[in-house]
Formats: structure tokens, sequence, C-alpha cells
């Protein structure tokens, strides 16, 4: 159920215990192709996670840059200069939405078997309440969304030059994934913005 694909602008989904803002085409299709051919260069690697006890290989490849460190899943990031490209992709969004990032975490999915299992993007360093912004490139892709006290569902399908904003309390309520398909699939970059608030004893 592709609950977005006829809006225009930076709307707003209704979803229970979360907040959703969409722009399914914040970037034009000649501004995606540039994008993704100059993202492409960056320096992705598949790295490992701990997922019950054991070391396991990222099902996708990754890059992270941003002003302080971040850890999930056993893996801890380090701060990262930001290049000029994701700088200007940043304070792009952060104009249109109002938010303010300091970090970005992309996958690049090269195929269909290249997936995101279910989570919440709700670590401690992230606040009480993230605020993620997420800018889709290349292949359209399911994106699942489960609440988790309920199990209410909702999919959408995240195209070429989508934005997708989850904010509120959406990260305390709901997992989220990009599933796996048997269907020839294009790469896909996706760029996962957020911000890292100063945490008590840093300078």
């Amino acid at each position: 159920m592709d609950l977005f694909s006829q809006q225009e602008g930076l709307a707003r989904i209704e979803l229970t215990d979360g907040e959703l803002l969409v722009q399914p085409h914040f970037y034009c299709a000649s501004r995606c192709r540039a994008l993704f051919t100059s993202l492409e260069q960056l320096n992705w690697q598949q790295q490992a996670i701990q997922m019950f006890g054991k070391s396991v290989m990222q099902p996708r490849l990754q890059f992270w840059c941003g002003d302080k460190p971040y850890t999930y899943s056993g893996l801890t990031l380090p701060a990262t200069p930001w290049p000029r490209i994701l700088l200007a992709i940043k304070s792009e969004i952060e104009q249109v939405s109002g938010y303010q990032f300091n970090s970005v975490l992309g996958n690049l999915y090269r195929d269909g078997q290249d997936y995101m299992g279910w989570h919440s993007d709700d670590e401690p360093e992230l606040g009480s309440c993230p605020v993620i912004a997420s800018l889709s490139l290349g292949q359209t892709r399911r994106f699942l969304m489960r609440h988790k006290q309920t199990g209410e569902k909702h999919e959408f399908a995240l195209g070429d030059g989508c934005l997708l904003i989850m904010a509120g309390a959406t990260q305390h309520h709901w997992l989220h994934q990009i599933a796996k398909t048997q269907r020839q699939c294009e790469p896909r970059i996706n760029l996962t913005f957020r911000y890292i608030p100063n945490q008590p004893g840093d300078a």
C-alpha cells in the first residue's frame, strides 16, 4: 500500500503513536541520477554487527560520517569529516524540514537480496525522541513498519528521490525494515540523517 505516491511537498502521514512526513519527489530525476553517481564513489564497506550474541556481516554496504561517534548492535562508528556532497544534501533537507542534523548513516543495497532487518533507531545517544530523515535514491524498495505493541502494519514504496522523516515517538513505538525481494533490483542508496545531542561529559 503506497500511501503517498500521489502527494507533493512535505506531507504528514497519519500514524498511531508517531509522526511521519514525506515528500515523494524531493529531488527530480536528473538530480537523483547525478547524486547517485557521486555517492557511489564513497568508501562503502560491509561491516560486522552483533546479533543474538554472534558477529554477523551486515547484508548491505554502509557509509558513515558525522560530528560525533555512533554505536549500534555492538558496532561503533567514529566521528568522521563530511564529504561536500553530503553537506549539501543535509543543508537542503534541513531547509525543507526545519530539523537540524549532525550525522548520516548511508546504506547501499546492491540488489534485492540486500536488506535491513526489523529495528528501531532508538540508541541512547540519539536522545529521547530521535528524528530520522531518510532519503532514497535509485531502485524503489518496500519499507515496512510494525507497531511494537499492537502489531499494526504499514507498507510504503520508497522511490527515487523520496524523502521520509520519522519524528516524535515513532522510534519508541514502531519497528521498520527494508525487506528482501526475489525481483530483479538495481542498486539503491539510502541516506539516514540524524542528530546526536551533546552527552554528559562532552567537551
